[in-house]
C-alpha cells in the first residue's frame, strides 16, 4: 500500500486519525480530511481523494462551495490588501500586523483559500519533508509516541514526515542502496535502529542533518544529533530495585536481536546482568523469540527451569505486561509467588500495577524535532546530543522476597 487515507465519510463519527494523520484540502473536491503519506508515496508526495461522488457525502451547499478554489488575488480583493499582504500573512507573519493578518486569515477561510505546498517548497528550496527510519511495527507502543511528538513539533513548523519502515534484512539493503531519502527529505530522522557506521555514512551523503531517538553511539557513528534515554542508569535502577527486595533468583527475558533490525538493546542486557553480578547474583536469561505466542514460550522456558525464579526482569513492558497475565494464567501470584519488572512505562503498565523503568518517547521525539527544524534552518541547537535520565516506578508488581 503506497499511501491511506482514512474515510471521512459523513456520518462517521467514531473514525480516529491516527497520530501521524494530517488534515489537508483534498483536491480536487476541496474537502478536509486526513490523510497519512507513506513510505512509498514519499517520492511524489501524492494524496489521492477517497471520496468517490462528494456531491453524495456532502450538503449541496459545501458542495458548491469547493467546486470553485479562491485565488490569491480573490483573497487580497475581499480582504482589501494587496497580494503580497496575503502572501506574507502565511509565510511571513511576522512581517504583518496582527489586526491585518486576522482579517486575512478570516477571509481565506472563508473563501476556502490554502497556500501552494509546491510554492512554498520551492520557495525555499526544501522538501518540507521529514524522514523517520525505524524497524518497529508502527502501532507499537514506542513507534506510535515517537510519531505523536515528531508530528506535534514538524507540522506547526510545516513539515511532513514520511515512514520508512524497515522490516526485513531485503528491505534493509535496498534502502541504504538506493536511500529513497536523498532529494526528498530536508532531515533523516532514526528512531530505535541499530545504524551501522557503514549505514550512517549512506545516509549523511544526502547531505542532510541525520538525528536520533535511541540510536547506539550516535556521537561515534556520525550523527548530526541525537536524543537517547540512559538505558546504563535505568537498567541499574531495575537490577537495585530487585535485589534490594532480597531477590537472588532472578530471571531476565529478552529479545533476539541478532535476526531483528530493531535497537541493540545490549546496554540495556550488559549493564543489568553486571549489577547483578556485582552482588553475587548470576541471573537466567531467558530469550523471547519473535512470533505471535512468545509469550507462552517464554513462560514454557520458565516452568522448565529448575526451580522458577522468585522475581523477573523483562527488557520491555511488551514482554512483562502479557508475562504477568500468563503467570496469573498458571497459578502464579504476582507478586507473591514471583515479582516482575519492565521497561518503558508504556500503555497498560499503570493500569496492572506494572513496576517499571520509564521513558518519555514524545518529549523524547519533540526534543528531537526541535533540534531537527533549527538544523534544518542551519542553525545549531545548545546541546547536539542530550542524554535523559530514567527513572524507576514502583508499583504493585514486585514485593519483597520471603524465604
Amino acid at each position: 500500500m503506497s499511501k491511506q487515507i482514512l474515510d471521512h465519510a459523513a456520518g462517521a463519527t467514531d473514525a480516529r486519525p491516527c497520530a501521524t494523520a494530517r488534515r489537508i484540502n483534498c483536491q480536487p473536491c476541496g474537502c478536509n480530511m486526513f490523510a497519512i503519506r507513506y513510505a512509498h508515496a514519499a517520492a511524489t508526495g501524492a494524496i489521492v481523494c477517497c471520496i468517490e461522488s462528494s456531491e453524495a457525502r456532502q450538503p449541496a451547499s459545501r458542495t458548491r462551495r469547493a467546486e470553485v478554489n479562491a485565488s490569491i488575488q480573490d483573497v487580497a480583493k475581499a480582504a482589501h490588501v494587496s497580494i503580497s499582504t496575503v502572501s506574507r500573512s502565511f509565510t511571513r507573519p511576522e512581517l504583518v500586523s496582527a489586526a491585518t493578518r486576522e482579517k486575512v486569515l478570516r477571509i481565506a477561510e472563508e473563501l476556502n483559500f490554502s497556500t501552494s505546498r509546491s510554492a512554498a517548497a520551492l520557495k525555499t528550496g526544501r522538501a518540507m519533508r521529514g524522514a523517520l527510519l525505524m524497524s518497529d511495527h508502527i502501532r507499537l507502543w514506542f513507534s506510535a509516541s515517537v510519531i505523536e511528538g515528531l508530528n506535534s513539533v514538524l507540522h506547526a513548523e510545516g513539515y511532513d514526515i514520511s515512514i520508512f519502515q524497515i522490516s526485513s534484512i531485503e528491505e534493509r539493503r535496498d534502502f541504504f542502496e538506493m536511500l529513497p531519502v536523498r532529494r526528498n527529505a530536508d532531515a533523516v530522522i532514526v528512531a530505535s535502529f541499530d545504524a551501522d557506521e557503514t549505514e550512517i555514512a549512506q545516509l549523511a551523503s544526502a547531505n542532510v542533518p541525520i538525528i536520533g531517538i535511541n540510536s547506539v553511539m550516535p556521537r561515534e557513528l556520525g550523527f548530526t544529533a541525537a536524543v537517547n534515554i540512559d538505558d546504563t542508569q535505568g537498567s541499574i535502577l531495575a537490577a537495585r530495585h530487585l535485589i534490594n527486595l532480597g531477590h537472588r533468583d532472578i530471571a531476565y527475558v529478552r529479545t533476539n536481536r541478532d535476526v531483528s533490525l530493531h535497537f541493540s538493546v545490549q546496554q540495556r542486557f550488559d549493564s543489568f546482568m553486571e549489577c547483578c553480578a556485582g552482588s553475587g547474583i548470576s541471573p537466567t536469561v531467558i530469550v523471547a523469540q519473535e512470533g505471535p505466542d512468545r509469550i507462552r514460550r517464554v513462560l514454557t522456558d520458565l516452568m522448565s527451569l529448575e526451580r522458577m525464579p522468585t522475581a523477573i526482569a523483562c527488557q520491555e513492558d511488551g514482554i512483562a505486561v502479557p508475562l504477568i497475565f500468563q503467570l496469573e494464567r498458571s497459578g502464579y501470584e504476582v507478586p507473591n509467588d514471583i515479582s516482575v519488572i519492565g521497561y518503558d512505562n508504556s500503555f497498560y503498565a499503570n493500569d496492572i500495577g506494572l513496576t517499571t523503568i520509564a521513558q518519555d518517547p514524545i518529549e523524547m521525539a519533540k526534543m528531537a524535532a526541535e533540534m531537527t527544524v533549527k538544523l534544518i534552518e542551519g542553525e545549531k541547537p545548545e546541546h547536539l546530543f542530550r542524554t535523559i535520565p530514567a527513572e524507576l516506578v514502583v508499583r504493585s508488581s514486585t514485593a519483597k522476597h520471603v524465604a
